[in-house]
């Protein structure tokens, strides 16, 4: 029997963003462009395309954007429509998520951690797997992160997180897996420990921003439990399943960018321009004079 379709994606998006000051101090961080759409876009467009019907944002003060962004907007509407400007009004409209209903908004009003925020989540989630994503997380693929772990997940049940390697000197940034066996990129996880210090670390293969989770992990986060940082950590009550339920981690295919830091932001804005024909010929030729200046 093939597992439950994933219906219903969080996205914790009430983190303060204070590494992209003042840039955000009236802006969230998710709703800050690459290229012409915000972070948080693609990361819910990641989401429809793995097959998603329900978006749920846990949000927080100041962050009121985002509910305008996946609004309707008629006056815009109006005026686009009498000006003939097409393309754009196709732009608009993949930024409406209809029907009603689709779309839930439920406030955080600690900041309490990532696991917190997952937790914020539970009455909409119910006893249903779901998936998490963290818009700061971005991935240029033929084929969204989700997506592919929806597939894997379709066929091997119960937790999946996409995974990847990274410096010896970064695993302090992440949740890090202990890995058992590997099979198709697919590698079984026999532990995980967040943000350990590089001598410390079982492996360098890091969490990176997408999950497919069992209801069960909101029995543990329920828990309260702080973990690093003094935070209620999602790492730690995914930890508790592990042995209880199949778990596993995905080598996704595809170029990660962590846009919540601005080297990545910006490199993420470079790659993705030139993968669009509408700005690589003008992009290319200046980044060559960069190149050669520096």
């Amino acid at each position: 029997m093939s597992a439950p379709t994933i219906r219903t994606a969080v996205f914790p998006v009430g983190g303060l963003g204070t590494r992209f000051m003042p840039a955000t101090k009236a802006v969230p961080k998710e709703m800050l462009p690459v290229v012409d759409k915000p972070l948080i876009q693609y990361a819910v467009e990641e989401a429809i395309e793995a097959g998603v019907e329900r978006l749920v944002f846990i949000t927080a003060r100041g962050k009121t954007a985002i509910e305008d962004h996946f609004d309707q907007n008629w006056e815009i509407h109006a005026i686009l429509t009498a000006r003939g400007k097409d393309a754009a009004l196709e732009e608009l409209n993949a930024t409406e998520l209809t029907p009603p209903g689709r779309v839930v908004h439920i406030r955080q009003q600690e900041p309490l951690g990532l696991g917190h925020a997952v937790w914020c989540a539970r009455a909409v989630v119910g006893r249903e797997p779901f998936a998490v994503l963290l818009p700061d997380d971005l991935v240029q693929a033929r084929v969204g992160v989700l997506r592919q772990m929806v597939d894997a997940h379709a066929r091997l049940g119960g937790n999946m997180i996409a995974v990847e390697e990274v410096p010896a000197d970064q695993t302090g940034r992440y949740g890090i897996v202990t890995p058992g066996a590997e099979s198709g990129g697919v590698v079984e996880v026999r532990g995980l420990v967040e943000k350990p210090k590089p001598a410390d670390a079982p492996s360098r293969l890091a969490v990176i921003g997408r999950y497919i989770l069992q209801a069960e992990v909101m029995d543990a986060l329920a828990e309260g439990r702080r973990g690093a940082g003094g935070e209620i950590q999602l790492t730690d009550a995914m930890a508790t399943l592990i042995g209880r339920q199949p778990f596993h981690g995905l080598r996704f295919e595809g170029r990660r960018f962590d846009c919540g830091d601005k080297a990545g932001h910006l490199m993420a804005n470079i790659a993705f321009a030139l993968a669009r024909t509408d700005i690589a010929p003008a992009l290319r030729p200046y980044l060559a004079e960069v190149a050669a200046r520096a």
